[in-house]
């Protein structure tokens, strides 16, 4: 039985209820989730389950094979067919999702003005990273700055799913250099209005003007044509 995945419909639902449909050494799978989990180059959410009186700490959250597994603190008193409910760390979440959709819009300017793709990253509650194929760094500057520009006119950001074929008939639509979504009928797409248009699994914030300022903590050299971007996110 496949996890609901609620976080793909609404990122910014907090808490949810849940009935346990396995336990493992380490965790459990439930039959619907609110946690996104690691992917993406996104690091997981993190919270807590409520059940029978008891709070366990959700330590990370990870696919394994098919099945969405929430990592605990701890799994004695858990029983499978258990209710629960949880709660997610929205402060945390909340960071990664302003932090997302900044390196939607920073990795559509690159694409379209220099047609720079994406090679790697990843992002935390704390900064995100972004691997460039570009050979000159002096333009990462630049493209944060026109992102700035852009979150700033309160641009709405939507959310929906098209079928595969249609999806893969969008220019851009995957800006990774070398890697495509899963091999699924329907993809889920993230579209800031006018800006970007890309196949993503993670949550957003639903405006830009949510995002705040852009700031680079620094641009690094990592070998012939590929150059990385820190930056963080501030209201």
């Amino acid at each position: 039985m496949p996890t609901d995945e609620i976080y793909a419909m609404d990122s910014y639902i907090k808490s949810f209820s849940a009935i346990i449909i396995k336990k493992t050494d380490h965790g459990v799978i439930l039959d619907r989730t609110a946690f996104h989990p690691r992917g993406g180059g996104l690091e997981s959410d993190t919270g807590t389950l409520l059940t029978k009186g008891k709070s366990y700490k959700v330590l990370e959250v990870k696919v394994d094979g098919n099945e969405i597994v929430h990592v605990l603190d701890r799994v004695d008193g858990i029983e499978e067919g258990d209710a629960v409910e949880g709660e997610i760390d929205w402060d945390r979440r909340y960071r990664m999702m302003r932090l997302h959709t900044a390196s939607h819009i920073i990795a559509a300017i690159a694409f379209s003005k220099y047609g720079a793709l994406i090679t790697g990253g990843n992002i935390s509650p704390e900064y995100a990273k972004d691997d460039f194929n570009v050979e000159n760094k002096e333009i990462l500057p630049k493209i944060v700055e026109e992102a700035n520009e852009t979150a700033k006119k309160g641009i709405n950001v939507k959310v929906y799913f098209l079928p595969r074929n249609e999806a893969m008939k969008i220019p851009g639509i995957v800006k990774l250099a070398e890697k495509m979504p899963p091999e699924l009928d329907k993809w889920r797409i993230v579209e800031i209005e006018g800006v970007d248009i890309q196949a993503d699994g993670g949550p957003h914030v639903k405006n830009t003007g949510e995002i705040g300022s852009i700031e680079i903590i620094k641009v690094e050299n990592r070998g012939k044509g590929k150059k990385r971007l820190y930056y963080i996110v501030k209201p």
